[in-house]
């Protein structure tokens, strides 16, 4: 009796864990998240906590642009995973070379959504199941514009709201195209790098993401 109880409650435990996922990303289809695991574990970590949304409309186009480029160039085109990056991170691995990115912005808006910092097995399985939910009940404006609010851009920096207004003094409508491809540089690792006082690989990248802000496609409808 003692084992068939538990293996009720570890699959009930399951049933809930599977469940969880999708009705979040339903109600967030329509209402703001108030906060994400995310953003709680950092502040218990010591990190403050700026969010503030606002709507996509709210925002300037560059800074939509500057990360579309910066960060998933293919993102009006694919399901929530790129294939094309996937296979050549996978043969850059095979070759021996320094690891890269694969990860397109459905999958960022899924790992700051709803799960932990770090890395692993487990949570990169969760991360590609809630994905999946996304694309299935999201527009790509809507996952966008959750990404863009709640995506870490600092120590307890979170959108690019509260973002501007740390980096340059200004709101997210106000960006001209410059300091957008700033604030998209330094995604990758926004604890290292510095937006308002950028370094010289930042302003490299900076530049690089500005020639092709221009060349990428991004949704115009929901």
């Amino acid at each position: 009796m003692r084992a068939g109880h538990w293996r009720r409650v570890v699959g009930w435990a399951v049933v809930g864990l599977l469940a969880v996922p999708p009705v979040v990303v339903l109600v967030c289809r329509f209402a703001p998240p108030p906060v994400t695991p995310f953003m709680v574990l950092r502040w218990i970590g010591g990190a403050g906590l700026d969010y503030r949304w606002v709507p996509l409309q709210a925002m300037s186009p560059a800074i939509v642009r500057a990360v579309i480029a910066a960060e998933d160039t293919r993102f009006l085109r694919h399901r929530g995973f790129d294939w094309v990056e996937i296979d050549a991170a996978w043969e850059a691995g095979q070759r021996g070379r320094r690891l890269r990115g694969a990860s397109t912005i459905s999958q960022q808006c899924a790992r700051m959504l709803l799960l932990w910092p770090g890395r692993g097995i487990v949570r990169k399985a969760a991360e590609a199941y809630v994905t999946l939910w996304m694309e299935a009940l999201w527009s790509k404006r809507r996952i966008l514009e959750v990404y863009l609010n709640i995506v870490d851009w600092g120590e307890g920096v979170y959108g690019c709201e509260a973002a501007s207004e740390r980096a340059f003094g200004t709101t997210c409508a106000a960006l001209g195209a410059g300091n957008a491809a700033r604030l998209a540089a330094i995604l990758p690792n926004p604890q290292r790098w510095s937006a308002a006082r950028p370094s010289r690989y930042i302003r490299a990248r900076a530049g690089s993401i500005l020639r092709r802000m221009d060349k990428v496609a991004v949704p115009v409808s929901r």
